[in-house]
């Protein structure tokens, strides 16, 4: 099951991701400042649901989730970014070059998981997706 491995990848880039979302949220500054604040807090939170999620899965299909930042960062495809002022511009290109690349390994692994018939996984990464492409499209709405 390829996709088991592509699981403990995507698990190590939400842990990624939690962190870089959580520095943008303490540090943006500028015009959006409120809308980009709110907004970081309310994906970490589906962030961190997304990473029990995944980690109860990998659980479930008799794999040990990876649980240690060490592990995270040498699997994660996602990077750390420093702690520094954001303006929001910057922190809306962050999000979408992110997303992006959570979105299409998400669809990588809804398409593995459906050639193995294991459905559970297929209907949790298609909810993935559709959170991913709906975010994708108000983010590029806002950036005109």
């Amino acid at each position: 099951m390829e996709y088991l491995n592509k699981l403990q990848i995507y698990l190590s880039n939400l842990a990624v991701w939690n962190q870089k979302l959580h520095n943008m949220h303490w540090n943006v500054e500028g015009k959006l400042f409120f809308q980009l604040h709110e907004r970081t807090e309310a994906m970490y939170d589906e962030v961190f649901k997304q990473f029990d999620d995944v980690a109860e899965i990998i659980k479930i299909k008799g794999e040990m989730p990876l649980a240690r930042m060490q592990d995270y960062l040498k699997l994660a495809t996602l990077k750390e970014v420093e702690s520094k002022k954001f303006t929001t511009d910057e922190v809306v290109d962050v999000i979408m070059a992110d997303m992006t690349a959570l979105n299409e390994l998400a669809k990588e692994i809804r398409e593995d998981a459906d050639q193995a018939g294991d459905f559970t996984v297929v209907m949790m990464f298609e909810e993935f997706v559709e959170n991913y492409e709906k975010t994708l499209w108000f983010l590029r709405a806002l950036n005109g």
